[in-house]
C-alpha cells in the first residue's frame, strides 16, 4: 500500500505509517500524486483509489483472476456500494455501472486498475487540476473495454449528502459535459470546489 499525500496537514502520514504502508509526498494533484506512488510501486498491475473509498477483502482476488482470464484487457474498475441505505443511491450505482460498460470511463472511486506496462506506455495520468481519472479512461480504454469487477468498493457519501445528492449528481454531469466540450480543467476545478 502505497499512499501519495499532496501535502496535507492532517495525521495521513501518521496512519499511514502505523497500518504498515508507505507513504510519499509531493506536489497537490491527485494526478501528480497517482503518477509518484506508480513510481514507487512494484507491482505489474497498478490500483489507484481515492481517499473516500474502501475495497472488499477479496479485490486483489478479484483484479487477479479477471486480469489472468482476459489477457487482452488492460484494466478496469469495480462496482460501487455508496455507503448509504437510501434508494436514490441504488440509481446512481446502476447509472456509474452502466457509465464504466457504455462509455468507456472509469472514475477513481472506482477502484482504477490497469496494468503496468499499459499505464507506463499511457505516461500516466495528466498533470491537470481535475478530470484525471476521465482523461486517462479515454485514453487507456480506448481499445479495449474496461472490466467491471463485481466488488462492491465501497464510497463514502459525505459529499452527496452536504451538498445533497441531486445538486451534487447535477453538477458532476454538468462538469463531465463541460471537459467533453473543452473546458480547461482549471475552470472545471473552480466549479467543482465552489460548491
Amino acid at each position: 500500500m502505497i499512499v501519495a499525500d499532496g501535502g496535507s496537514n492532517d495525521q495521513t502520514a501518521d496512519l499511514v505509517q502505523q497500518s504498515g504502508g508507505q507513504i510519499v509526498i509531493g506536489q497537490p494533484g491527485r494526478g501528480l500524486q497517482m503518477n509518484l506512488g506508480a513510481a514507487q510501486a512494484s507491482g505489474e498491475i497498478l490500483l489507484f483509489l481515492h481517499a473516500d473509498t474502501w475495497l472488499p477483502e477479496n479485490a486483489v482476488a478479484q483484479i487477479h483472476a479477471a486480469m489472468q482470464s482476459n489477457s487482452q484487457a488492460v484494466g478496469g474498475g469495480f462496482a460501487q456500494r455508496l455507503d448509504s441505505s437510501r434508494l436514490i443511491y441504488r440509481l446512481i450505482e446502476h447509472g456509474n455501472a452502466f457509465r464504466v460498460r457504455v462509455q468507456r470511463l472509469v472514475y477513481g472511486d472506482q477502484g482504477l486498475f490497469v496494468r503496468r506496462r499499459h499505464f507506463e506506455h499511457l505516461g500516466g495520468f495528466a498533470d491537470i487540476a481535475l478530470m484525471e481519472d476521465f482523461e486517462f479512461s479515454q485514453r487507456c480504454f480506448k481499445a479495449s473495454a474496461p472490466l467491471l469487477l463485481d466488488g462492491p468498493i465501497h464510497v463514502d457519501v459525505r459529499r452527496w449528502e452536504r451538498l445533497g445528492v441531486a445538486r451534487t449528481t447535477i453538477r458532476n454531469w454538468r462538469i463531465a459535459q463541460a471537459w467533453r466540450r473543452g473546458v480547461d480543467a482549471n475552470e472545471l476545478y473552480d466549479r467543482y470546489y465552489k460548491m
